[in-house]
């Protein structure tokens, strides 16, 4: 796996031994930031990459434009590709590593620009993870679409074998 454009295009990034994580595939990603550079939104952005895994998401935001990233994860293998990621690639400036429960930080985030959540397929609190986020966008990886919920705007859904990427606007 590797970063596939801006600063950091092309560097490897580790990942983490095991099922435990599934990291967004290079087309999937490809697709994702393409769509979020044609809305004008990533530069400059604070983003948040929950269930971060080895960081894949976040770490494409970073080389792409935005200003800093918060990871959130809690499995150990992936925590320790995480940091090995943001340490080779000159990042830890530009990002904080929170290891624990997405659904249990979330609630404390302020000032998030973009939320890449990208849980195990089994999850199906989006309801929940969507009152608590206070982001203007939220990214939601999963196996089928996530539907708006008040407050929220559905911007655009797109699959990708059995990947369903859904972007969703807070609405003012």
């Amino acid at each position: 796996m590797r970063v596939i454009s801006g600063e950091l295009g092309g560097r490897k990034l580790v990942t983490p031994d095991g099922l435990a994580t599934r990291p967004t595939t290079d087309k999937v990603r490809q697709a994702v930031f393409n769509s979020l550079g044609s809305m004008g939104v990533l530069e400059g952005a604070t983003v948040a990459d929950l269930y971060a895994g080895c960081g894949a998401l976040g770490i494409e935001a970073l080389s792409r434009g935005a200003e800093s990233c918060v990871f959130v994860e809690r499995d150990r293998g992936a925590l320790t590709a995480l940091k090995a990621n943001l340490k080779v690639l000159g990042l830890e400036s530009k990002s904080h590593v929170a290891a624990t429960d997405a659904m249990a930080y979330a609630p404390g985030m302020t000032s998030v620009d973009i939320a890449f959540a990208d849980p195990p397929y089994t999850f199906t609190n989006w309801e929940g993870l969507l009152l608590f986020l206070r982001a203007g966008f939220v990214v939601a990886e999963s196996d089928r679409e996530v539907a708006a919920i008040e407050g929220w705007e559905l911007l655009r859904t797109k699959r990708y074998g059995r990947t369903v990427i859904t972007v969703l606007e807070r609405l003012p």
